[in-house]
């Protein structure tokens, strides 16, 4: 089951009011590349209610707005405008977002027959078939090229390793940890002031983890516009 909240240790500079950067989990991370398998179409669906910029909301919504008069007659509205997303890391989704259809394992059928067709939507018709009625329905065993390549070896699931904590900055750059970084990082950002910094812990549900999404379509200050000027 997916966590409702993920947690973040931020670094904030009091006086320029912005986030420098993040510590957090492999959970968080995991959540972020979960965000590059979202096709365009369900970011868009996700977004209508904050509001995108550009016209590709527009769109959208005319294509969903199309009778199916004018679709081909195996083409599905809903396979493009509510994909179901695939999440190749395996294990449990760090942070679901609202109204999204995920999976960690697809399904693939073949025909009852046997025929050497496959399909993965179970209502599609066999070409071999002379009867129309027989569909895909014999589930098959799919396995993900990691699952393959790992068989031998235990894996936490998820993309990135737990083994360390995870350097997030504020445009989203993700690094490994250590205090080196920490060190370089604040003569990067000169600062002169290191009573001015500050460590706080906030949490990120599914409004913040939209939040996010837009942010990141829209700016390199995502953390600071998140967590310090909503």
């Amino acid at each position: 089951m997916a966590a409702t909240k993920l947690s973040l240790k931020l670094l904030i500079d009091s006086k320029g009011q912005r986030v420098l950067f993040a510590e957090a989990g492999e959970d968080f991370v995991d959540f972020l590349i979960t965000i590059l398998a979202l096709p365009i179409g369900t970011v868009i669906r996700l977004l209508k209610k904050q509001g995108m910029v550009g016209c590709l909301q527009n769109f959208y919504e005319s294509i969903e707005s199309l009778s199916d008069t004018y679709l081909q007659p195996k083409q599905n509205k809903d396979s493009l405008l509510k994909p179901k997303v695939y999440i190749s890391g395996g294990g449990v989704v760090p942070l679901q977002l609202p109204n999204i259809e995920s999976s960690t394992s697809r399904k693939f059928y073949r025909c009852v027959q046997g025929h050497a067709y496959v399909s993965d939507d179970r209502t599609t018709s066999c070409p071999s078939c002379t009867r129309s009625s027989i569909t895909m329905t014999s589930e098959l065993t799919y396995v993900d090229s990691q699952s393959g390549n790992n068989s031998g070896s235990s894996s936490e699931g998820g993309y990135v390793k737990g083994v360390v904590t995870y350097m997030v900055m504020d445009d989203l750059v993700v690094k490994p940890m250590s205090t080196i970084s920490s060190i370089t990082l604040l003569n990067n950002f000169n600062v002169k002031d290191v009573g001015a910094l500050e460590e706080k812990v906030v949490d990120l549900g599914m409004e913040e983890g939209l939040k996010l999404l837009k942010a990141s379509l829209l700016t390199k200050n995502v953390l600071t516009d998140i967590f310090l000027k909503s």
